[in-house]
């Protein structure tokens, strides 16, 4: 069956990796390499990052029980800065991409674990990248936020949620994510599915699957 859908991830796909920042964020306060990771593994349906993907927290008790886990695990950090680090920098060329896929009759989906932190889907403080984000969210025929959905990723439901809402096999879906903890899922139900390690390699394995060439990538 030929593909007609592309499902993207939004942060650390059309966005640099929130996880860039959190190293960043690590070494200049002399934390251990990956712990905001760590942390947000540890327990990982039930923690307060989980929670908070749900919507299930607000910022405020998200930044409690954050700094209770981190403690927990050996360490001072708490949740308000973590998700300082949320909003990445937009790569254009996977937003050119977006373009040419539209241009070429393709459908778009988006499925974002977010937070309700910021403006937009995209989580930032910054108005002007509130405002790039939301044109790129016009891109898409359809978006589920986790944080309105209620449901978040590697959750199984949230890509039939997406097949669903635009009436297509998952057979003709191509997902990408930056995390294969959530490619799993999209592959189990018979996407192909794309671990995005950055975007040049990301965008090659896609143009392979449908026979398309993308223009050059940055990051």
């Amino acid at each position: 069956m030929p593909y007609t859908t592309v499902i993207f991830d939004f942060g650390g796909v059309i966005t640099s990796s929130p996880f860039e920042a959190f190293n960043r964020m690590e070494a200049e306060r002399g934390l251990p390499r990956d712990f905001v990771r760590k942390v947000n593994s540890t327990n990982p349906d039930t923690n307060a990052w989980a929670k908070f993907e749900r919507a299930e927290i607000d910022a405020d008790m998200f930044d409690a029980l954050f700094r209770q886990e981190a403690e927990a695990l050996g360490h001072s950090l708490d949740g308000a800065s973590v998700i300082a680090c949320l909003a990445g920098d937009i790569r254009p060329a996977m937003v050119a991409a977006l373009d040419q896929l539209k241009r070429e009759g393709l459908t778009l989906g988006c499925i974002t674990n977010n937070v309700r932190a910021g403006h937009g889907a995209g989580m930032t403080n910054d108005a002007e990248k509130a405002r790039a984000v939301e044109a790129i969210m016009a891109r898409f025929d359809h978006v589920i936020e986790s944080s309105k959905a209620g449901v978040r990723k590697p959750d199984p439901r949230i890509y039939q949620m997406m097949c669903t809402a635009l009436d297509v096999d998952p057979s003709a879906c191509i997902y990408l994510d930056d995390l294969g903890i959530n490619c799993k899922p999209a592959s189990q139900l018979g996407m192909a599915a794309i671990k995005v390690i950055n975007g040049e390699q990301a965008l090659d394995e896609l143009g392979a699957l449908l026979a398309l060439t993308f223009g050059p990538v940055g990051g």
